[in-house]
């Protein structure tokens, strides 16, 4: 049985027709007159096309019309086609109710963890403090010398092993006792993990009789 492709090929050969004596009866390029002989479809256009040519050369060349026809149906390949093609999402960003779970969670444990870290950090570190008084240096006049300052809300303060009360915003101020062989004032702070921060002040006590 016969293909397409040879039945045009045969009808053009029997009228002794070159493929470009074909092309310009037809007005079809005569590669794609060879093509179709050829039964080379991948390199013909789509199906309709092909179609036109079959119908064009089939009148050139006196070959019933409708024979060529049902004979390419039956030869021209059939095309393949993707059944329920999956749609390309993948480029598109669509915010959902799992996204802003994710999300919240994950800004929460964030905020939980720096806590943590920052409690964790003063925790270990040593604590802040800052004397006002006395200053170094401070001649002392009398027998009892101001001292005053800042540190961190939870730490202990010590003055010349003197405890010395400190107020909920972490400021503190006492008198604290000297006599003439106080040299110096030793401010200590102490955090509750034991780490401590400690500052001398020279202070020249001069006691009137």
């Amino acid at each position: 049985m016969k293909t397409i492709g040879q039945i045009l090929k045969d009808g053009r050969q029997r009228k002794k027709y070159s493929l470009k004596k074909l092309e310009d009866l037809t007005k079809i390029k005569s590669d794609f007159i060879s093509a179709v002989e050829n039964e080379d479809w991948g390199v013909l256009p789509p199906f309709p096309t092909v179609l036109g040519f079959v119908k064009s050369v089939s009148a050139a060349l006196g070959i019933d019309e409708k024979i060529a026809v049902a004979i390419l149906k039956r030869d021209y390949p059939p095309k393949i086609e993707a059944v329920n093609p999956k749609p390309d999402v993948s480029s598109k960003f669509v915010w959902s109710p799992k996204i802003t779970f994710v999300v919240g969670v994950g800004v929460v444990t964030a905020a939980i963890l720096g806590y943590l870290v920052f409690q964790y950090s003063r925790f270990i570190s040593p604590p802040k403090l800052d004397i006002d008084s006395p200053v170094n240096g401070q001649i002392i006049t009398g027998r009892l010398v101001v001292v005053s300052g800042k540190t961190d809300s939870d730490a202990k303060i010590t003055a010349n092993n003197q405890a010395v009360l400190v107020n909920s915003d972490g400021k503190f101020d006492t008198n604290l006792e000297v006599d003439l062989e106080t040299r110096e004032v030793v401010i200590k702070s102490i955090s509750r993990s034991g780490k401590e921060t400690v500052i001398h002040r020279t202070i020249n006590v001069r006691v009137n009789n």
